[in-house]
Order: C-alpha cells, then sequence, then structure tokens
C-alpha cells in the first residue's frame, strides 16, 4: 500500500518549509489512520459478501432456494440503509473515533451471530441486524479522512480505504472456502466456522480505533505542533464548490438527489456480481476450493485498476468523466460476459465489470467531499450512501429472483448492465451542477 501523499512545491504558492510540514503531516496521517480504516473496510465487506460462499453449503443444509437467499443475502440493506443517516448524524454528534468504534464491534458480533441461524427467517433476521449494525461505517469513515486530508489528495486516499473492496474477496474468497473445510470440527458446519471466524475480528478491530484515532488535526498527538498547525492552515484554506453545510441544504441539493441515483446503480452492479459470483461459477462445474480462488481474479484485476485510475485522476483527470467513464465500463462488461458465453471470456467480462463498479466507488466519494461540511457532510454522506446501499439489497435479490425465474443468471446480468449505463449517463449531467473538480 503506497501511502506516501507528497505536495508539489511547483504548483502550491506555499513557502517550502510549509509545503515539508504539510507533506510530514499527511503522510503521518496516512500512516496512522489508513492501514487500520482499510483493514477495518475488509472486513466490513468479507462479513457482507462471504454468505456468497457461505452459500455453497448452506443453501442445501437450511433448505434455501434461490430466491430465499438472493433476499436474505440483499436484507442486510434495508436495515443499512434505514439507520444510516441516524448513524451518521450520531457520529458527527459523539465524534468520528468513538462511533467507527461502536459500528464495528457491533457488526462484528452480528455478523458471528449468522452461524445459529436454522431457516430462511432467522437467516433473515440475521442479515437485517447485521445491516442495522454496520451502517453508517463507509461513510463514517469517508468523513473522517475529509477532516484530515485536503480535496486534491481525496480522491486518492478514498481508493486506498475502497481498495478494501476488491482485497475483501481476493483474500475473502480463498480464505471462506478454506474455513468451509472445517466442516464437522467441534460440531459445526464449515459455514458456522465461516461466519464466526470473519465476524470477531471487527471487534477487536473497533477497540483499536478507539485507542489509535482522533476525530480531528487539532487531536493528533503523533503530529509535531508545527504540523499539525501547518495542517489546519491548509484544510482551512481549501476551496469548496457552493458548501451545503446544514441537513436541509444537503437533502434538498440537486447534486446529492443524482449521485445517491448514480450510486445506486453501479453498487447494484456490484453486489449483484459479488455475491452471485460463487454461484455463477459453480454453473461451470468448479469445485468449492477452485472457486474460491478463481473468484479472487477480477477482484485482484480491479484492485490493480482502481489504484491507477485514481492516481491518474488526483494528477489532474476529471472526477466526473472518469466516474462515468467506470460506469459504462461496468456496463460494457456485463454485456459482454453473457454474449460471450463461454467459460475464460465470460470470466475476463465480469472481471472489467468488476473493474469498473470498484474503480467508480472510489472515485465517486471525492465528488460529494468537495460541497458538503460539517453536519451537512455527515447526513448529506450517510444520505447518498444510504440510497446508493439499497443497490445491494436489489443487485443480489434481482439475480435470485430471475435466476428461479429462466434458470439462468444471464437476464439478471443484462438488467445489472442497464443499471450501469444509467449511472454513467446521470455522471455525464453531472457537468451541469459541479463546477468545481
Amino acid at each position: 500500500m503506497n501511502l506516501e501523499l507528497k505536495l508539489s512545491p511547483g504548483t502550491d504558492p506555499t513557502p517550502l518549509d510549509d509545503l515539508a510540514l504539510r507533506d510530514s503531516a499527511l503522510r503521518k496521517n496516512a500512516w496512522r489512520m489508513l492501514p487500520i480504516l482499510v483493514l477495518a473496510f475488509m472486513f466490513n465487506y468479507i462479513d457482507r459478501t462471504s454468505v456468497g460462499f457461505a452459500a455453497l453449503t448452506m443453501n442445501k443444509d437450511l433448505g434455501l432456494t434461490a430466491t430465499e437467499f438472493g433476499w436474505g443475502a440483499g436484507v442486510l440493506f434495508i436495515g443499512y440503509c434505514l439507520f444510516e443517516i441516524p448513524s451518521n448524524l450520531a457520529l458527527h454528534r459523539y465524534g468520528a473515533r468513538r462511533w467507527l468504534a461502536r459500528i464495528m464491534i457491533s457488526w462484528g458480533l452480528a455478523a458471528a451471530a449468522a452461524a445459529f441461524v436454522v431457516g430462511p427467517y432467522s437467516f433473515y433476521a440475521a442479515r437485517l441486524l447485521l445491516g442495522i449494525a454496520e451502517a453508517g461505517f463507509f461513510p463514517g469513515a469517508a468523513y473522517l479522512l475529509a477532516c484530515w486530508f485536503p480535496a486534491h489528495y481525496r480522491t486518492r486516499v478514498l481508493a486506498l480505504l475502497s481498495m478494501a473492496v476488491p482485497l475483501s474477496s481476493v483474500i475473502g474468497g480463498p480464505f471462506s472456502v478454506l474455513l468451509l473445510e472445517l466442516n464437522g470440527q467441534a460440531g459445526l458446519t464449515g459455514w458456522q466456522w465461516m461466519f464466526l471466524v470473519q465476524g470477531l475480528p471487527a471487534c477487536a478491530l473497533g477497540v483499536l480505533v478507539l485507542f489509535l484515532l482522533r476525530d480531528r488535526p487539532e487531536q493528533a498527538h503523533w503530529l509535531t505542533a508545527a504540523e499539525r498547525g501547518a495542517l489546519i492552515v491548509m484544510l482551512n484554506e481549501e476551496r469548496r464548490d457552493r458548501p451545503a453545510g446544514s441537513l436541509r441544504a444537503a437533502f434538498t441539493d440537486p447534486r446529492v438527489l443524482m449521485l445517491a441515483v448514480i450510486q445506486f446503480g453501479f453498487v447494484v452492479c456490484s453486489y449483484g456480481v459479488g455475491i452471485w459470483l460463487p454461484q455463477i461459477l459453480k454453473g461451470q462445474g468448479l469445485t468449492n476450493l477452485t472457486i474460491g480462488f478463481v473468484s479472487a481474479i477480477p477482484y485482484i484485476c480491479a484492485t490493480i485498476a482502481m489504484l491507477a485510475w485514481a492516481r491518474h485522476v488526483d494528477g489532474g483527470g476529471s472526477k466526473i468523466g472518469n466516474l462515468a467513464l467506470a460506469c459504462f465500463l461496468t456496463a460494457v462488461g456485463l454485456v459482454g460476459s453473457v454474449v460471450v458465453g463461454s467459460f475464460l471470456p465470460g470470466l475476463i467480462g465480469l472481471a472489467l465489470a468488476l473493474i469498473g463498479a470498484t474503480a467508480a466507488r472510489a472515485l465517486f466519494w471525492a465528488i460529494p467531499t468537495r460541497f458538503l461540511t460539517g453536519v451537512g457532510a455527515a447526513g448529506g454522506l450517510a444520505f447518498i450512501n444510504s440510497i446508493g446501499a439499497l443497490g445491494g439489497f436489489v443487485g443480489p435479490f434481482a439475480m435470485g429472483w430471475l435466476r428461479d425465474l429462466t434458470g439462468s443468471f444471464n437476464t439478471g446480468l443484462i438488467g445489472l448492465a442497464c443499471l450501469g449505463a444509467l449511472s454513467g449517463v446521470l455522471t455525464l449531467s453531472l457537468w451541469l451542477l459541479v463546477k468545481e473538480e
């Protein structure tokens, strides 16, 4: 993970001594905050999406149909959406450090509790509880980082945080299928071991967040007094495009509403593919162990591409233009995975789709943090994420329902592609509303 964030004296009128102090402060902040937040976000996604690997054996054990599994996999996001805004308002009131720690400890316990479901209704309840528990984590983390890093480094910082999403599948896939091999140990099935082992680490990470992080630069004991001063001045100098600093301004801002719909589109694609990828690969006759490793390949590609793409955008590329391109790439990849038919080209198509959806996630969050401030940022980011996160319900459920209806995943993949393309079109229209890039 490259955490070297350096200021360029050729493009900044600030004296060289202050530039060195700012550079040092940014570098220390990155090393202090990003490793623990990336690790936490990685477990956040493992706990959300590893249910797709649990389904390789759990569905038969519990007698779940594709529609029931799709509903259970997606119902997490109903709880998530309902509690997203209240959670982030609480974060603004009580402080990001304390509230993020609370979120992580409670979601770790909820994720582990899924090991004890006995049928479809308890499965739904466990997933709903997990969504409620983790509501607010990502927008809360984005809000926290926006307090510590200026706008012209925020794309790269958020890309490093978002790197946890593909990494969760790179690591989580093989890890999950290996845990399935513990079937019968201590009287537990493999999928029960998987939920327990992958859920509880979030609790420990929550404790670390409580003790290692701080809410504002003024509280940063890891910076010298001179570094703190230089960082605070840099953040105060930041220009914003028509800032929305109140809840009412954020919720009625057309930019916020459009961004929520855009995120909904590419999140549908991300979760629709991610949750069902193990089942799609199983349909190709692969063993569970092979599925765990093959499923990691598209996410390895997505991780590398996302970081390179974010670096390009931070170097002067248009955030809006590149976000639109990422959405269109998602749509093209999904259509390609259906049209080509055979295994390897189809896997390449899904990899392109995941590259686009993963890059879109990183590029996306640098846009609203440009004009949302204060309580407007806490509530506005949560509102955007809560509407967008509905895609996490729609994607898995629609894929399962259409799979039962048609006997194939192809119809669902084409439907996802249409929503990805719609996000691309809406993103291009943002140029009419967002003037400062």
